[in-house]
């Protein structure tokens, strides 16, 4: 294991080079890895060991359009695709990557066939933070373990196909075999990770819904919307308020700063640009950071575990969500954003 310096911390990770495929395959060469679900992570994950060279099988609810995605991917009925009870005893390593509330009801089928010598697997370290909630507790004669990619399994799979990795975080919470560290390493190369880092299934959670609700996914949108009305409340066309609020952003300086730091963006633009960035990052930040720490308790309490199990469990939570989600389609901002991204000329 690695120890490299991240901003004056010192900090364990695994990569590529020290432990390549050729050792994963070896260390996974005979286990049987079920997949159980094929939602977010499942396609990624599922795919990319398969294509990897694992020996994977799929275990998802028959019917539906998830059963029918994972037919259309190539596993196939009665050989690598099977449903939740029959996938859960025919793995060795299961790999848990159900939503979190679908994790709570199906952990009883999950549980009976965790036969000692297994591995359980999750990808998010919700359900065993929150095991007073969730009801998730496994037992003591097996490994558990976890792989968080740093993205989505549609990300995790593209990165994959262009020879790339998308990072991961890694976390050992039961090591009944003794040999836990050599699995979850070894399966967080398989899945497709550019590089591991260590952390632990609570770390995991607190900081994965922090960034979720923060500045990943609601903290970005409050942001834009913010701006985006105050130069619409001030007489600027959609267009000119989209561009300059989210197009810029995303095509022009968020690559900047991803390939060498917010410094390096900075330098890149006007001397205008970077006069009134230093200037005002002072006070944003000082107006966000109460949020987050805001934000930041609520997670840690388990209240924010708490609205995710209680809204997501709703026998009609997918019927609320795509009215949710047509509301932030249908607003003007990205309506707007939606003509923006036709006029790119890659699109024309």
């Amino acid at each position: 294991m690695a120890q490299m310096n991240f901003g004056g911390v010192i900090e364990n990770v695994v990569t590529r080079e020290e432990f390549p495929l050729e050792k994963a395959r070896e260390v996974l060469k005979n286990e049987t890895i079920a997949v159980i679900g094929y939602g977010v992570q499942g396609p990624g994950q599922s795919l990319n060991l398969r294509d990897n060279g694992f020996n994977v099988i799929v275990g998802q609810r028959k019917g539906g359009k998830t059963w029918d995605k994972a037919v259309a991917d190539g596993w196939i009925p009665g050989e690598t695709l099977f449903d939740i009870e029959e996938a859960c005893q025919r793995g060795t390593i299961i790999q848990y990557l159900l939503s979190d509330a679908a994790q709570i009801e199906v952990w009883p089928v999950v549980k009976r066939n965790l036969t000692p010598g297994k591995t359980l697997y999750f990808s998010h370290g919700f359900a065993i933070t929150w095991n007073d909630r969730t009801g998730i507790v496994p037992p003591k004669d097996v490994d558990v373990v976890l792989v968080a990619p740093k993205g989505s399994g549609t990300s995790l799979r593209r990165m994959f196909l262009q020879g790339r990795g998308l990072n991961s975080s890694y976390a050992i919470y039961q090591d009944a075999s003794g040999h836990a560290f050599d699995t979850v390493v070894a399966l967080g190369i398989g899945v497709g990770s550019g590089y591991l880092f260590e952390t632990t299934f609570l770390k995991e959670a607190t900081s994965d819904l922090t960034g979720e609700r923060g500045s990943l996914m609601g903290a970005i949108q409050g942001l834009l919307l913010a701006q985006y009305e105050v130069l619409r409340e001030n007489g600027h066309e959609p267009s000119e308020a989209f561009n300059e609020t989210v197009e810029e952003l995303t095509q022009s300086l968020m690559p900047l700063f991803a390939e060498n730091g917010m410094d390096w963006m900075y330098a890149n633009c006007s001397t205008t640009a970077q006069r009134g960035a230093l200037d005002w990052m002072g006070p944003f930040h000082d107006a966000i950071k109460p949020v987050m720490y805001k934000l930041y308790e609520s997670v840690k309490s388990g209240n924010e575990a708490q609205i995710s199990i209680d809204a997501n469990s709703k026998a009609d939570y997918r019927d609320g969500l795509e009215k949710e989600l047509q509301a932030l389609r249908e607003s003007e901002m990205w309506q707007a954003g939606a003509v923006v991204r036709k006029l790119r000329p890659e699109n024309n």
